[in-house]
């Protein structure tokens, strides 16, 4: 179970990647989506964190750009800024969910596990 957190605020990435780790996951993080762009290059990640606010590509052109490439990878964005604007932005550049910051470690356990049992079932079809 292979998925990338990608987030420019490096306590939270760590803190973030740590805690993923711990529950058995393998984590592959970036600090920007240009590095994410070169992870997704070697690796096949389908479970991904994008944070919106990225230095150079923001989260949202990020998603529209792993999107062409991985049109069944579910996606979630994570943002210390929220509006309705913002919501919207996000389900156009085809993000699957968006969580606040500060988000409970739990939640996003969970919706890693939902992920990867969502991806399974769509692999054996």
């Amino acid at each position: 179970m292979n998925n990338t957190i990608v987030e420019d605020d490096a306590p939270i990435r760590n803190v973030v990647e740590k805690a993923f780790i711990k529950h058995g996951y393998t984590v592959q993080s970036a600090e920007s989506a240009e590095a994410a762009l070169e992870i997704l290059k070697q690796e096949n990640i389908q479970v991904m964190f994008l944070d919106l606010k990225l230095p150079g590509i923001s989260g949202v052109d990020l998603c529209k750009q792993i999107r062409k490439d991985k049109p069944i990878a579910i996606i979630y964005a994570i943002t210390g800024y929220t509006s309705l604007f913002e919501l919207g932005e996000c389900r156009e550049a085809g993000f699957d969910d968006y969580f606040a910051k500060p988000v409970e470690l739990e939640i996003l356990w969970k919706a890693a596990r939902d992920a990867f049992e969502k991806l399974g079932r769509w692999e054996k079809e």
